[in-house]
């Protein structure tokens, strides 16, 4: 197995049945977690950019030779969505000072909106997702995760009755 496979499919999670794209999610989470928790909220959002440019490195070189849909086994592209929109809620926790690192509701909360707009697919990431190619792959999970930062900082905003 090449180095590139073993990284798009995320070291194995994209293996795991059924819906590997869940697993990948699950395992980005816990991975997050931890880095958030002991490294602190700027390391995760280094961590997202460095999934990033080895997701697109790892789905070029795997889909290179491969056009058509995005292959369920890849998931590194889930883990830099899922990461992107980890990042929003833990930065704007660790910019304001009130923790350390950010509480679970904001991680259920980026977890299930990342999914939601990952299956959904509304907007421009229906379009990304139209793409045959690698870029495609990572690029509707990116704008997935953006998307699903952006509505954990608006739903965060209601709940705490900022945005009302």
């Amino acid at each position: 197995m090449t180095f590139s496979r073993l990284v798009s499919i995320g070291f194995g999670l994209g293996l795991l049945r059924p819906a590997p794209g869940t697993w990948g999610s699950a395992g980005a989470i816990a991975v997050g977690l931890v880095i958030d928790r002991y490294l602190g909220a700027p390391v995760l959002v280094l961590a997202a950019i460095v999934a990033t440019f080895a997701g697109i490195w790892a789905c070029h070189a795997e889909l290179r030779d491969r056009p058509g849909a995005d292959p369920s086994e890849i998931v590194i592209d889930e883990v830099a969505g899922q990461w992107l929109a980890l990042s929003f809620p833990a930065l704007a926790f660790w910019f304001r000072g009130w923790e350390t690192w950010m509480p679970y509701p904001g991680w259920v909360a980026a977890f299930l909106f990342f999914r939601l707009f990952d299956i959904w697919k509304p907007w421009l990431i229906r379009k990304a997702d139209e793409r045959a190619d690698w870029m495609g792959v990572m690029l509707d999970d990116l704008l997935a995760g953006l998307a699903a930062g952006v509505a954990v900082i608006i739903a965060a905003g209601i709940a705490h009755g900022v945005l009302m």
